[in-house]
């Protein structure tokens, strides 16, 4: 048999994970295709990810985002599969999801089923680089798609940056290149310079698309012998043309666009600087790391770091620093920090910190027991790395196998080993004030800029700077204490594994008093040393006002801001932890080796216990929470009309109106004051889970007892059985439509979006599964009708929706061509021409789809968090229903066609008597105009407009909560 290139390495060992089951092998086809092959035999889910050497970067002049549109053709049909769509609706009802991605140099294809279609799945999937169709109507419809996912990014901040970083660079390198494709790079501008779009997509698929430049990673649980027969089967037949993978050489940026300060003009509130150097790509010294060393030492936040006495300061924010941007011909270093108001006027200070710390790390060269510890913690991470899902594991690994020899595509650059100061030194120096761009974001330019970047319209201005005046910035610095980080005392030294006498399959409930009670579940599934805790602190006081709510997220913000240089070691070394906000109090969460955990725990418990308002860090925090409710009028259209939905929902909640209202009146008294009342009452909720003994479990929440309600003066007590919180939700009445139209909150954004939701019933199994069966089936033909065909825009989604136990469906559409009440009615349209496809149903049709059904839910957890996060939401909503996926198995094989068509009939059917639907429209500045005039339309019988949120909501009856109190499980 003849081979394909390199097939004579194939024997190669590739370096996996210790812990690691699974089984790999390399093959190459007669055409040049490299391929892995994973052998799984425990997954429930298979996979795959095809990844193609060609990207934006190989657009043609004057067909901007051409790959970009190519990526979306792929789906639409092929010869051997001409149905339009039959692709993604086959992966749909076969328990999956598909995407695809197109960065500079590639262009990424990917997918997971479950196991029983995956062999189908997996051909249909090769038809894509095979014999694609691409139909004429087809094209102009997904012209239309790429523009609408252009829109959805034109007031989007990362995206406005990152265009205005590629256009002041070199105009004839493709890093200059806009990539995503619009109306206007596709359809208006190819045609006046008479140019055929279709024919030059065809042409650039067939000029590139070839097998010699294209890897595959196949995911699946058949043995790895079985799985080559079969990818050999169906991936034999792409075509190889020989291609060279074309290399962009040079440099995108060269004199002109280096010692540049540019000030530009962000949609958001805030302050953020971004100092990038063009630096030797690292991928040439993965083995060495440098710019994950770099990345280390410069990003740090520990005492003595940069971040650290910019914070001290009060400057600054967050900072991060590492390569992006990289490629095997140049590459980036990236530090990028958010500013306070106080920074923003010290930029010069803060410029002149960073280049004094680069120099401390010149001088100071590169440090081996540095080198060492990140490498210790490169270690641990790779060899207990968590498991994922598949179609996201194949699409690391098909991305690396282009840069890296195959021993090391699991590997990547993740293992430092080998420590070389002189490679670190070389890429230290190359971190110069001669080689710097400066980019500096702010509000507070606007008005003072004097050009625009042409894709976004971001206004911007740009001056030189020189090595003498960042000279002059170091010297006129403050002279803060800058020095390297101490050694990193979380590292985790005992990675065994408990034993585990109960192979309890749920959770149990270990411990109940009146302060707490503890949901234990020992790992039985993952072999892994890590854990996770949960602690969820009910306070009743949390809840009584927007001012409460505001004051318990400032709280929460400057606990996390007090434990940053403490606790940033731990995140560091793989133990995770965070202090949030919820609705009727705050929660603690922390996750990673359990090896130093209970240290963690008990730093951040005396930290609330002994909480104090520092004045200077209340003023930064409350200056973020201030700019986050500025921005929120900023948020996409969909995110607001989700907001809507669930203030409208959701009883006992504030909305963001009220909360930013009373945030400028509040002072650091106002905190001093609150505190001691937030946590006078109060009730903990737990959850501990992974490689933790029962007792080892128990005396960590006695720990937290004993603090908070066993001293001489105890900060809480327990709550009366009174004050037990729950969240509770509006019952909308059958039969009726509601609806309720605002105006989009930022004038400048032309999108309108809409939610269509359906309330169907309060949790039970046998209704659960007739829902989720409807959105199974009907998930894809919702896609492929509103988005495919009529092209309603780009954020097209159909998905069930839970709110504490009440379930039902939502149509989630944002849209630049139509405005939200004409969405609706094609929602409306859809659900009937459903209504035929639903009767017409064979039994085979309904039971594979049954069967794809039980399929998901008899997959199991990958992880720790994934089934942490699972059993969590069963016992924050209150319905503790451990074993729900059985239970909704059983009922799904008792269920029966004419009890879903039933269902349909009464709960979902346009204009059925006990529907409950509710339509929340936003219109965006395109279809202002309409806003008012179809608020002063007559409506139809059985609609009830929404004027007042709140009047709304009081005038509806709530269901009843699923939560008791704390006894409402007995042991």
């Amino acid at each position: 048999m003849a081979v394909g290139k390199n097939e004579e390495n194939m024997g190669v060992e590739i370096v996996k994970p210790r812990i690691d089951k699974r089984d790999y092998r390399r093959i190459v086809l007669q055409n040049n295709l490299q391929i892995l092959l994973i052998s799984d035999p425990e997954t429930d889910k298979c996979a795959a990810s095809m990844n193609v050497c060609v990207g934006a970067f190989s657009d043609p002049d004057g067909l901007e985002g051409l790959a970009h549109f190519l990526e979306h053709m792929l789906f639409y049909a092929s010869e051997k599969y001409p149905v339009e769509d039959s692709y993604s609706k086959y992966i749909t009802e076969n328990g999956g999801s598909t995407n695809a991605f197109t960065s500079s140099e590639d262009t990424n294809y990917h997918f997971e089923v479950n196991a029983d279609g995956f062999e189908e799945a997996l051909d249909r999937f090769a038809q894509f680089f095979i014999k694609p169709l691409m139909s004429a109507d087809a094209t102009t419809r997904e012209i239309k798609a790429v523009d609408s996912e252009h829109q959805k990014n034109l007031l989007s901040d990362p995206w406005r940056m990152n265009q205005l970083q590629k256009h002041l660079s070199v105009k004839n390198h493709p890093y200059h290149k806009f990539s995503t494709g619009s109306w206007d790079t596709l359809e208006v501008k190819p045609k006046e310079r008479g140019i055929d779009t279709r024919l030059e997509l065809l042409k650039f698929y067939s000029e590139n698309y070839s097998a010699n430049l294209m890897h595959l990673v196949v995911y699946s649980k058949d043995s790895l012998d079985k799985a080559e027969q079969l990818v050999r089967s169906k991936f034999q037949d792409i075509p190889n043309i020989d291609r060279n993978q074309i290399r962009f050489t040079g440099q995108p940026c060269t004199a002109e666009h280096l010692q540049i300060l540019v000030r530009a003009v962000p949609i958001k509130q805030g302050h953020k600087l971004k100092i990038i150097w063009p630096i030797t790509p690292g991928i040439h010294h993965y083995k060495e790391g440098p710019c994950r060393y770099l990345g280390h030492l410069i990003g740090h936040e520990g005492e003595g770091s940069l971040f650290y006495v910019l914070k001290k300061l009060g400057w600054a924010t967050s900072l991060s620093a590492g390569e992006s941007d990289w490629t095997d011909e140049f590459s980036f270093f990236e530090v990028n920090i958010d500013l306070t108001d106080a920074g923003q006027d010290h930029f010069e200070n803060i410029m002149g910190l960073l280049f004094k710390y680069i120099h401390l790390l010149q001088q100071a060269g590169a440090s081996k027991w540095i080198f060492e510890e990140l490498s210790a913690i490169c270690e641990t991470g790779f060899h207990y790395q968590d498991k994922i899902r598949p179609s996201d594991y194949v699409v690391n690994i098909a991305m690396n196998m282009q840069h890296y020899p195959p021993e090391d595509w699991l590997v990547a650059s993740s293992l430092p080993s080998k420590f070389n100061p002189s490679v670190v030194q070389s890429f230290l120096n190359e971190l110069n004030p001669d080689n710097v761009r400066i980019f500096w974001e702010s509000t507070k330019f606007e008005g003072n800029t004097s050009m625009t970047e042409p894709w976004y319209g971001t206004a911007y201005s740009m001056e030189k700077v020189s090595g003498a005046t960042i000279q002059h910035w170091m010297e006129h610095a403050p002279s803060e204490e800058l020095h390297l980080p101490a050694p990193n005392v979380f590292i985790p030294t005992d990675l065994s594994l408990k034993p585990v006498f109960e192979k309890t399959k749920v959770p149990i409930l270990l411990r109940k008093s009146p302060y707490s009670r503890l949901w234990y579940k020992p790992d039985t599934a993952f072999s892994s040393p890590k854990a996770y805790v949960m602690i969820d602190f009910s306070c009743p006081y949390c809840g009584h006002s927007p001012e409460a709510k505001v004051l318990t997220e400032i709280f929460t913000r400057l606990l996390m801001d007090y434990l940053n240089e403490y606790a940033y070691n731990a995140q560091v070394a793989g133990l995770y932890y965070d202090i949030s906000k919820t609705n009727n109090g705050f929660q603690l969460t922390l996750f990673g080796y359990n090896d130093k955990l209970r240290v963690l725990l008990e730093a951040v418990v005396e930290k609330i216990a002994k909480f104090e308002v520092k004045p200077d860090r209340f003023a930064v925090i409350k200056e973020l929470v201030t700019k986050q409710y500025q921005n929120f009028k900023f948020q996409q259209p969909y995110q607001q009309v989700m907001y809507y939905c669930s203030i409208l929902l959701k009883d006992n909640t504030w909305p963001w109106s009220d909360e930013i209202e009373v945030l400028p009146r509040l002072k650091v008294d106002d905190l001093v004051k609150f505190y001691p009342l937030l946590l006078a009452r109060s009730f903990m909720e737990c959850y501990v889970a992974g490689n933790i003994e029962q007792a080892e479990a128990e005396s960590l929440i006695q720990l937290i007892e004993e603090v908070f309600f066993m001293g001489p003066q105890p900060i809480s007590k327990p709550l009366f059985a009174s004050q037990h919180l729950t969240n509770r939700v509006v019952k909308l009445e059958r039969g009726v439509n509601y609806f309720y139209a605002a105006d989009g909150l930022n004038p400048n954004d032309e999108n309108s979006a809409l939610v269509h939701y359906i309330q169907v019933h309060q949790d039970d199994f046998m209704l659960n599964v007739k829902l989720q069966l409807f959105a199974l089936i009907a998930k894809q033909r919702a896609f492929h009708q509103l988005r495919s065909v009529e092209q309603l825009g780009y954020i097209t989604v159909l998905m069930q929706r839970s709110d504490s136990g009440v379930h039902g469906v939502q149509f989630i559409i944002q849209s630049t061509a139509k405005d939200p009440k004409y969405i609706d009615s094609r929602v409306e349209l859809f659900l009937k021409t459903f209504e035929s496809k639903l009767y017409e149903m064979t039994s085979d049709e309904f039971k594979s789809n049954v069967n794809a059904l039980i399929d998901m839910k008899l997959e199991k957890h990958k992880n720790l968090r994934e089934e942490s996060r699972f059993y969590w939401r069963e016992i924050s909503d209150g319905t503790l229903k451990f074993d729900r996926r059985d239970r909704e198995i059983e009922a799904l094989k008792q269920l029966t066609q004419k009890e879903l068509t039933d269902f349909f009939d009464e709960y979902i059917k346009v204009g059925v008597p006990r529907k409950k639907a509710l339509s929340v429209r936003v219109y965006g500045s395109s279809h202002s105009s309409l806003f008012q005039a179809h608020k002063n339309e007559q409506i139809e019988p059985n609609a009830v407009q929404i004027e007042d949120i709140f009047s709304f909501r009081r005038s509806r009856p709530l269901y009843g909560s699923l939560k008791g109190g704390f006894g409402h499980v007995r042991l």
